[in-house]
């Protein structure tokens, strides 16, 4: 990580993205099995966006871009020994509900420490999902080789215009760590806005 900060061209896009929807719609499936959770969301619509600006879902190396068409989402959980961040390999394969398995199984096994070696080494993008602590808002570092890193807190009721009128509505503030070797503030603003939609009308998340 020293490297990586010291070497890596950091810069940083954010966006606000309301939740009404997306809780709504978990907030309906409280009965169902599996259930879901935000995060599976997060993790699906990450997964979705990639596919659609695959440059993000890259490699840097000493011979420019590698970009991947497999999306290998690594997911950094948070162990008593420190941070890791498991990939769910292949995961443009999984539906939401097999996401949502996945995902279980993977953070799961990666307390126990039973990973296997390619969940550690293959990630071509991560998120860190802060928010099931008090944080509203942070920049994550860029894990080396990959390109960008997703970084989200908890969401916030706070007022905002929906329809003309005033309303309070549930907030998350989503910030894209980039390397600007690799990346320009057009990709990640493109990543973004596409995450925002698919988050914003979660019925696009199959």
């Amino acid at each position: 990580m020293s490297a990586s900060k010291l070497e890596i061209p950091h810069f940083y896009v954010s966006t606000e993205i309301r939740l009404d929807e997306a809780l709504t719609r978990l907030a309906a499936r409280d009965a169902a099995a599996p259930k879901l959770t935000l995060t599976t969301l997060l993790v699906r619509a990450s997964v979705v966006a990639l596919q659609e600006h695959p440059r993000l879902n890259a490699h840097w190396t000493d011979d420019g871009l590698v970009v991947f068409d497999e999306v290998n989402l690594a997911v950094a959980v948070a162990l008593d020994e420190g941070l890791i961040a498991p990939a769910l390999l292949g995961a443009q394969l999984l539906d939401l509900e097999a996401t949502s398995a996945a995902l279980d199984d993977l953070v799961e096994r990666a307390r126990a420490e039973r990973l296997r070696p390619p969940e550690l080494s293959s990630g071509t993008f991560t998120l860190s999902n802060l928010g099931m602590f008090e944080v509203t808002s942070f920049t994550a570092i860029v894990n080396p080789p990959q390109v960008a890193i997703l970084a989200v807190g908890r969401s916030q009721l706070l007022p905002r215009l929906v329809g003309g009128e005033v309303r309070r509505s549930s907030v998350l503030s989503a910030t894209l760590s980039a390397d600007h070797r690799a990346l320009d503030g057009a990709d990640a603003a493109r990543f973004l806005e596409t995450l925002k939609r698919l988050l914003e009308s979660p019925v696009e998340l199959s």
